[in-house]
């Protein structure tokens, strides 16, 4: 069973037999089960009618035993109907599906009593496209009649502003002191190597050194490593990485606008 994650997705498994027979698979044999047609039960399971049969032909051949019986004419004008040997299979997969679930909701359970760690696993839970994720505490909450501005304090010292409306504050339960998590996509962040005197509007400014640059074919992925360690991705075109120069060893400072941070937060 994949995701057979239970309340809060810390923990989850993928649940398959011989390596291979799959929650794919069994929700065709169900749905064939039920339906008495591959067309119908392909449709049923969310696959296209040629998907299906390379699933039910590659466990024919490997099982050496008749796992589907068709029948044509009559009046009921045929069908196809599961063996005993592929009604043991799913009954096998319906009582594992069930030990899973328990057994993973035993473990989420134990993880509920340990908080310090389940803190950890919800904070590297989320999936999302944004590159960077920066997990913190929320210091201040400026709530304004249309829009907010809130301020998250990182473990290493520094601290990311990102602006919202009031609504969206509100919906998140935000307050000092509350955990959240900081989304910046790394095509919104801007590299400076040299102030010049000159000074900037946007409210986060983290400094760092390039660790790490991936070149692709028109952009790049630059990585600062910031002073406690953390990392911080910004995409610049192949043509901003000549200009600025940039290399490993190289200080930067990663400048992005509070509108551009995304924060997440646990309801």
């Amino acid at each position: 069973m994949k995701g057979g994650a239970v309340s809060g997705n810390l923990v989850s498994a993928e649940l398959k037999l011989a390596g291979r027979l799959d929650a794919r698979f069994f929700a065709l044999l169900e749905a064939l089960e039920a339906t008495g047609s591959i067309n119908r039960a392909a449709r049923t399971a969310g696959l296209s009618y040629k998907g299906a049969w390379l699933l039910l032909e590659t466990a024919c051949n490997l099982a050496h035993t008749p796992l589907l019986q068709t029948t044509t004419g009559g009046p009921g004008g045929g069908g196809t109907t599961l063996t005993e040997a592929a009604r043991g299979l799913l009954g096998a997969w319906r009582t594992l599906q069930h030990d899973q679930r328990e057994f993973l909701r035993a473990q989420e359970a134990r993880l509920a009593e340990l908080p310090a760690l389940a803190g950890l696993l919800r904070r590297m839970s989320m999936k999302t496209t944004a590159r960077n994720q920066f997990a913190g505490v929320v210091k201040a909450l400026e709530l304004g009649p249309v829009s907010a501005t809130v301020t998250i304090a990182l473990k290493s010292g520094d601290e990311i502003v990102a602006t919202m409306t009031a609504e969206a504050a509100k919906r998140l339960k935000l307050k000092k002191g509350k955990e959240a998590l900081a989304l910046i996509k790394a095509s919104a962040v801007v590299l400076v190597t040299d102030f010049a005197g000159w000074k900037l509007s946007a409210r986060n400014q983290l400094a760092g050194t390039v660790s790490r640059i991936e070149r692709g074919a028109v952009s790049s992925l630059i990585v600062l490593t910031l002073p406690g360690g953390m990392t911080l991705t910004a995409s610049v075109t192949n043509e901003g990485v000549e200009a600025l120069d940039l290399k490993v060893g190289a200080p930067a400072t990663a400048v992005f606008k509070a509108y551009a941070v995304m924060v997440a937060a646990q309801g």
